[in-house]
């Protein structure tokens, strides 16, 4: 007890306990959970965000029961904080990753948590399309299938990659959110120096990286969307 309150005395920061190397692993770490979340989250959100369209009303598909039933699974899932969420997984996260800690262990929280999420900003991506360009498929004599592969998510596509760019950077706070459980990377980092350790330097070097990723991947994200709008 002494020693915590003598270190919470303690306002000096003494640089020179950054270990480059732990902070490199973390940052890895990091950027492993949200390139192999993304890449589940686009893949399953996809789905979930064309279905919620097409069944909705006036649309290809529409069934209410279905759009109403997939709505509801989706707000209930968005509306879940996700520390709790990923609490509250873990009996399925151990089933299917084998673990609940590290790297492997937050991979499927933190798809269950943002592809509900991302399944929305396709919906809303393909709700900006031109009615008439869908009718004038149809008219033509166009599947299905092939309107929503040749005419809706080749239309949206500036939406979809804006919706891409808000779930990456939405992962990369979940993921700093889960090394209050142990997943590892720069939030774990910074929780067990910064905050257990009272080791702030650690905490600012790990809140500069998370900001730096951030910046990154918006300035990605937009550039990809203006190349996009232009063509």
């Amino acid at each position: 007890m002494s020693e915590n309150l003598s270190a919470l005395r303690s306002t000096g920061m003494d640089w020179s306990r950054i270990d480059p190397a732990e902070i490199w692993t973390a940052t890895q770490d990091t950027l492993s959970m949200l390139g192999l979340s993304l890449v589940f989250t686009i893949a399953l959100g996809l789905v979930i965000g064309v279905l919620l369209y097409l069944t909705s009303s006036r649309q290809l598909l529409y069934l209410p029961v279905v759009y109403s039933f997939l709505s509801l699974v989706v707000n209930i899932l968005r509306s879940v904080p996700f520390i709790i969420l990923m609490i509250a997984v873990m009996p399925l996260t151990k089933e299917i990753a084998g673990t609940t800690i590290g790297v492997a262990g937050t991979i499927p929280p933190l798809v269950i948590g943002a592809a509900p999420f991302f399944g929305r900003l396709v919906e809303t991506a393909l709700r900006e399309i031109d009615r008439g360009i869908i009718e004038a498929a149809q008219a033509m004599g166009a599947s299905k299938w092939d309107i929503v592969r040749r005419v809706l998510l080749r239309e949206s596509r500036p939406g979809l990659l804006a919706a891409v760019t808000v779930t990456a950077i939405t992962l990369v706070s979940y993921t700093a959110m889960a090394g209050v459980v142990g997943g590892g990377g720069l939030g774990d980092l910074a929780i067990r120096y910064g905050y257990q350790r009272y080791q702030t330097e650690v905490m600012i070097v790990a809140v500069v990286v998370l900001i730096l990723l951030v910046q990154l991947l918006q300035m990605l994200g937009d550039w990809l969307v203006r190349k996009i709008s232009r063509k």
